[in-house]
C-alpha cells in the first residue's frame, strides 16, 4: 500500500536522554526503513514519500506535493528541495509561512534552539495527520489514528462520541476521532506549541467575494488556465490517468490531461443497476477527447470479495459505499501500468455543484411570505387543523417543517438519525454517553466561520471540511492507496480556488442553475451531452442489488447479527431498518445499512469483538 505522511515525537522538556523510540521502526511497515528520517535530542521523525533536512538546529519535515505561493520561496524549492525550503521560510516568516503555502502537504518544524515546534496541514486536508500527546506530554503525530496507537503504545479506547458521529455522518468528522485522547487534525490548522505546550490554529479563511466579478470572458479564461496550469504541474514525472465518471469535473480533467499528454488512458466503473450505470457519459467524454478508454463493471460477487479488505484499510470505520468502485477504478489503473490518477472531485463544492444548495433556494423563499400568513394561517392549518395524510398535505407539512429550521442544521433534513429519530436508533447506553448535538454544532461552526459570505458560500466552505476533507479526499486517496497508485485533486490548486472566491454567488449559481458559471465557461470544452447531464458519480447501488443478490443478504444478514450484540444500535431498529429496505426504499435505506456493515467490518479487523 502506498502512503505519504509525516510521523514523530517532539519531547515536552529538555531531553537529558536521547529518543527512545525509533519512529520509524516503532510504526512499522507503515513507514518504511528507506524514508528520510532525522533523530535529534528533542524530535525525532520520519516523511514516507516526502523529505527531511536540518539547518543550525533547526529541522524541516514535510510530506506530499508543498506548492508555494511566494515566488522565491517556491525557487527554493527547486533549488535546494522541499524541506530545506520549508526551513528558509520559517526563517523569514516565522509560523507566517503557512500564509503562503499551499498544495498537498503535511509538515513539521522544530527550533531546538528555541524549543518551538509546529506540524501542519494543507488548506483541504489532502494529507491526513492525527496527534496525540503522551503521558509525558510528548506530542505524537502521525499519518493514521492507528499509528498514533502505537506511537502511545496502547490500544486506545474507542470514543462513544466518535461512534454516534460515525452513525450521523457516516465517516468521523475532524477534529474527533473513532479514538479516546487521538485527535485529527483539522484541514488548514497547525499545531503550535512552545516548551511543550501545543494549541491549535487556524492559519487560513478564505476571503470570499461577491463584487469583484471581471468579464465573463475574461473569468472563463482565468478559470481555464488555471485548471490547465494544475492538470499540466500534476500529471508530469509520471505515467498519469484521469478517473473518468463522466461528469463535469472528471470529464475537463480529463480533457485538459489529453491536451497536454495526448492518447492519455482513462478509467471509469459502470453498475448493472438502472439509474446508476454512467459509463455511456464517460465514454462519450472519452471518445470527445481521443483518450484510450478503460472502463470496470463492478458486480455483487465484487462487493462480497474485496469488501472485508477495504473495511480494514481505514485506520477508522469509513462509512461511504462509493468508496468500493474508486477501489476497482483505482486498481484498474495500477494494473494497467499508471502511477498516479487525477481525480475531479472539488468542482462542486468549490464551483456550486451540489443539489442541496438548489434546494435551499426553494426553502428561502418561505420567509418571504408575510410574518402573519406564515404564523397565523399557513402553520395553523396545516400542523392543527388538517390531519389528512394525503400526500399534498403530507410534502405541505414537510416543506414548511424544512423551511422553519435555520441554515446549516436545514443541511441535514434526510440525515437518518434526523429522520428516523436519535432514540429510535441508538441504545440507551450509548445516547448517555455522548453530546447528541455536537454533530450539529461542528457544522454551524465551520457555516459561521467564514466573514461576511453568502449562504451559498457558507454552505460551500462547509462542504469543503466535512464532504471533501472528512469523506471524499479521504476516500479517494486511501483507496488509490491501497490499490498501489498515487492521487492528485487538480481542481483542489489554491490558485483556482482563490479564483473561485472571486466569482459572485449570482454568477456561480443564477436562480437555481447549479454551477451556471462553470457550465458555461466550458461550453466549448465539454461535449453538450455532459454540461447538461444530471450529477450522479460512482454510487455504488448496494441497497438495490441486495433486494435481489443472496451473498449481498447474507455479508448483511451476518454483519447486522454481530452489530445486534453491540450496544451501539438498539436491536428493535435494526429489524426496523431491514423492513424499511425491503419494503419502502431500498437505495435510500440501504445506505444506513452498508455504514453499520462497515463498521461491524471495520471493528471485527480491529480484533473489537461483540
Amino acid at each position: 500500500m502506498i502512503i505519504s505522511g509525516i510521523a514523530g515525537c517532539i519531547r515536552a522538556q529538555p531531553a537529558t536522554r536521547e529518543p527512545t523510540d525509533d519512529v520509524g521502526r516503532c510504526l512499522g511497515e507503515d513507514f518504511p526503513a528507506t524514508s528520510p528520517r532525522l533523530e535529534n535530542s528533542g524530535c525525532s521523525g520520519v516523511a514516507v514519500n516526502g523529505w527531511v533536512s536540518e539547518q543550525d538546529g533547526v529541522y524541516g519535515i514535510v510530506a506530499g506535493r508543498p506548492d508555494w505561493l511566494q515566488a522565491d520561496l517556491a525557487d527554493a524549492q527547486l533549488k535546494v528541495g522541499p524541506a530545506a525550503a520549508l526551513i528558509r521560510a520559517y526563517r523569514q516568516l516565522g509560523d507566517g509561512f503557512l500564509a503562503v503555502l499551499g498544495g498537498r502537504f503535511a509538515t513539521c518544524i522544530w527550533d531546538s534552539k528555541q524549543r518551538v515546534g509546529i506540524v501542519a496541514r494543507d488548506r483541504f486536508g489532502q494529507v491526513p495527520l492525527y496527534w496525540a500527546c503522551n503521558a509525558d506530554g510528548d506530542l505524537l503525530f502521525a499519518p493514521t489514528s492507528t499509528a498514533i496507537a502505537r506511537l502511545l503504545g496502547k490500544v486506545p479506547s474507542l470514543s462513544a462520541q466518535g461512534i454516534f458521529n460515525y452513525f450521523y455522518f457516516h465517516m468521523v468528522p475532524s477534529p474527533g476521532t473513532i479514538f479516546d485522547d487521538v485527535n485529527k487534525l483539522v484541514a488548514s490548522h497547525a499545531l503550535i506549541g512552545r516548551d511543550g505546550i501545543w494549541q491549535t490554529r487556524r492559519y487560513w479563511v478564505p476571503e470570499f467575494r461577491e463584487e469583484v466579478d471581471r468579464s465573463f470572458d475574461d473569468a472563463t479564461r482565468e478559470m481555464m488556465g488555471l485548471l490547465s496550469s494544475s492538470v499540466s504541474a500534476l500529471s508530469s514525472g509520471a505515467d498519469t490517468g484521469a478517473f473518468l465518471s463522466g461528469g463535469l469535473d472528471s470529464s475537463t480533467v480529463a480533457g485538459l490531461l489529453a491536451k497536454h499528454q495526448p492518447a492519455s488512458k482513462t478509467y471509469s466503473i459502470g453498475f448493472n443497476a438502472q439509474g446508476y450505470d454512467e459509463i455511456a457519459y464517460a465514454r462519450l467524454a472519452s471518445e470527445h477527447f481521443g483518450t484510450e478508454f478503460h472502463p470496470y463493471y463492478v458486480t455483487p460477487e465484487d462487493v462480497i470479495e474485496e469488501l472485508p479488505g477495504i473495511a480494514a484499510a481505514y485506520d477508522e470505520p469509513f462509512g461511504n459505499s462509493s468508496a468500493l468502485p474508486a477501489f476497482f477504478c483505482a486498481r484498474l489503473a495500477a494494473e494497467d501500468g499508471r502511477q498516479r490518477l487525477l481525480a475531479g472531485d472539488g468542482g462542486d463544492e468549490i464551483f456550486a455543484g451540489n443539489e442541496r444548495y438548489a434546494k435551499q433556494t426553494v426553502f428561502e423563499r418561505y420567509a418571504l411570505l408575510p410574518g402573519w400568513s406564515r404564523h397565523y394561517v399557513l402553520e395553523p392549518l396545516l400542523f392543527r387543523v388538517v390531519r389528512s395524510q394525503l400526500r399534498g398535505f403530507s410534502k405541505a407539512r414537510s416543506y414548511v417543517e424544512q423551511a422553519n429550521t435555520p441554515l446549516p442544521d436545514r443541511l441535514q433534513a434526510y440525515n437518518f438519525i434526523n429522520r428516523l429519530g436519535v432514540r429510535n436508533i441508538i441504545t440507551d447506553e450509548l445516547f448517555d454517553a455522548i453530546d447528541v448535538e455536537l454533530p450539529k454544532e461542528l457544522d454551524r461552526q465551520l457555516y459561521a466561520l467564514p466573514g461576511r459570505a453568502t449562504r451559498l458560500n457558507r454552505m460551500l466552505f462547509l462542504d469543503w471540511h466535512h464532504t471533501l476533507a472528512d469523506n471524499d479526499l479521504r476516500k479517494v486517496t486511501r483507496m488509490s492507496e491501497l490499490a498501489g497508485i498515487e492521487v492528485e485533486y487538480p481542481m483542489l490548486d489554491d490558485r483556482l480556488v482563490e479564483f473561485s472566491t472571486r466569482v459572485s454567488s449570482s454568477r456561480k449559481m443564477r436562480g437555481n442553475r447549479l454551477r451556471d458559471f462553470y457550465k458555461r465557461a466550458t461550453a466549448d470544452f465539454l461535449p453538450r451531452a455532459i454540461i447538461g447531464k444530471p450529477k450522479h458519480g460512482f454510487g455504488l447501488p448496494f441497497g438495490v442489488w441486495m433486494e435481489q443478490h443472496p451473498g449481498l443478504q447474507q455479508l448483511a444478514g451476518d454483519n447486522l447479527a454481530r452489530m445486534r450484540r453491540r450496544a451501539y444500535i438498539r436491536p428493535d431498529f435494526i429489524d426496523e431498518i431491514q423492513r424499511l429496505h425491503r419494503e419502502q426504499h431500498a437505495g435510500y435505506y440501504g445506505e444506513f445499512i452498508w455504514a453499520a456493515m462497515m463498521l461491524e467490518l471495520w471493528l471485527t479487523a480491529q480484533g473489537i469483538e461483540p
